[in-house]
C-alpha cells in the first residue's frame, strides 16, 4: 500500500476542510499546485500500482522507467501543464468479455494521461467526496461492495420489499453537460474545468485504427471516471431520492442499487419515478436486471442480491 507523502496529505486535507466549512468558497490560486514534482511523482506511483495496459502510444511503465526515465517523462508533463500546452492522447478502445457473452468497451489512456488525471483526481476528489451520499459505495476511498451487501442485508431484515435496479450502460451515456454543470458546483478550477472537458471528448481509437467521436460518457479505464460518475449519480439518483422519498433507505454501488420499500404498491411506484428520472438525465433503467423483489426471497435462496464490483479504472 502506498503511503501518501505528507505534503500531498497537508493539501487534500486542507481542500476538504476548505470545502466542508465554506460550501460555497472557489479555489483559483492552485494552477502551481499541478505541476509540483511530489505530486506528479505521488500521482504516478498511484498510477504505477494500478498496473494497466498501454494505452495509444503504445509505452509500458518499463518503457518509461528504463528508457526514457521517470523524472525525464515527469519533467516534460510538468512542462506541459506549466505551459498549458497538454492535449489527452486518443483513448484505446479494448472489448472485455462478459459472463453473460456479451462484451464491455475499456477504454484506456495512456499512461501520461492517466498520470494527469490522478494529479486531477487528487485535486478535485477532496472538493466532492464529503457531499457523496453515505448509501454510495462505488469506487470510494473506505467503501466497498461489501459494506454495501452488508447494510442491504441488515435492512432487509426490516423492510419486506425492494427495488432492485440497474441502470444501462451508464458509464458510455453520462450527459457531458449535465455533468460538467455538477463539475462547476464544487470548483471553479479552469485548469481542472478545461482538462475534465478535453478527457470526456478525447477521442476513441478503435481495433482496427479508426477514430470514433465520443459526445457522450466517461471513459471506463480513466482515473477520474469513477469520481465524475459518482457525482453524476450524487445529483441524479442520490439527491433525487432523499428530495422524492426521504423515508425509503437505498444504496448503490455505481450502476447496481436497491432501494427498500414498505410495500409492493409503492416498489412499483418508485420504479415507475426512478425510471422517469433517469430518462430526464439521459440514462435508462435497464429492463431485465431491474426487478421488484419480496426481501424475504433472499433467505430462501430465490434471490440473491448481486452488486457487481468490477473495475473501471485501468
Amino acid at each position: 500500500m502506498l503511503i501518501i507523502p505528507e505534503a500531498v496529505r497537508t493539501l487534500q486535507r486542507k481542500l476538504y476542510t476548505k470545502a466542508k466549512q465554506e460550501p460555497a468558497y472557489r479555489f483559483y490560486a492552485l494552477y502551481d499546485k499541478v505541476w509540483r514534482a511530489d505530486i506528479l511523482m505521488h500521482a504516478y506511483c498511484l498510477v504505477r500500482a494500478n498496473k494497466g495496459s498501454p494505452g495509444v502510444d503504445g509505452m509500458n511503465f518499463d518503457d518509461i522507467e528504463q528508457k526514457t526515465g521517470i523524472d525525464t517523462f515527469l519533467l516534460e508533463l510538468a512542462q506541459d501543464l506549466k505551459n498549458k500546452t497538454y492535449t489527452p492522447s486518443p483513448v484505446r478502445r479494448v472489448m472485455i468479455p462478459k459472463a453473460d457473452g456479451s462484451q464491455r468497451p475499456l477504454r484506456i489512456p495512456t499512461i501520461r494521461d492517466r498520470v494527469a488525471q490522478m494529479v486531477a483526481k487528487l485535486h478535485f476528489e477532496p472538493l466532492v467526496e464529503l457531499y457523496f451520499h453515505a448509501d454510495s459505495y462505488g469506487y470510494r476511498p473506505n467503501k466497498s461492495a461489501h459494506q454495501a451487501l452488508e447494510v442491504t442485508i441488515k435492512r432487509c431484515w426490516r423492510h419486506d420489499w425492494a427495488l432492485e435496479f440497474n441502470i444501462k450502460g451508464l458509464f458510455d451515456n453520462i450527459d457531458h453537460q449535465l455533468l460538467m454543470k455538477a463539475v462547476r458546483k464544487h470548483t471553479s478550477y479552469r485548469w481542472l474545468l478545461l482538462y475534465i472537458e478535453r478527457w470526456l471528448t478525447a477521442p476513441i481509437e478503435l481495433e482496427d485504427g479508426a477514430i470514433m467521436v465520443r459526445k457522450r460518457g466517461v471513459p471506463q479505464g480513466g482515473v477520474i471516471s469513477p469520481v465524475l460518475s459518482n457525482l453524476f449519480m450524487h445529483y441524479a439518483f442520490d439527491m433525487w431520492m432523499e428530495r422524492q422519498f426521504p423515508e425509503r433507505p437505498f444504496c448503490h454501488y455505481a450502476d447496481d442499487g436497491l432501494v427498500h420499500c414498505k410495500d409492493e404498491a409503492e416498489a412499483k411506484a418508485i420504479k415507475i419515478a426512478l425510471a422517469d428520472r433517469l430518462q430526464e438525465c439521459g440514462l435508462e433503467m435497464h429492463p431485465d436486471k431491474s426487478k421488484i423483489h419480496l426481501t424475504r426471497n433472499m433467505f430462501h435462496g430465490e434471490w440473491n442480491y448481486r452488486i457487481d464490483p468490477r473495475p473501471i479504472v485501468g
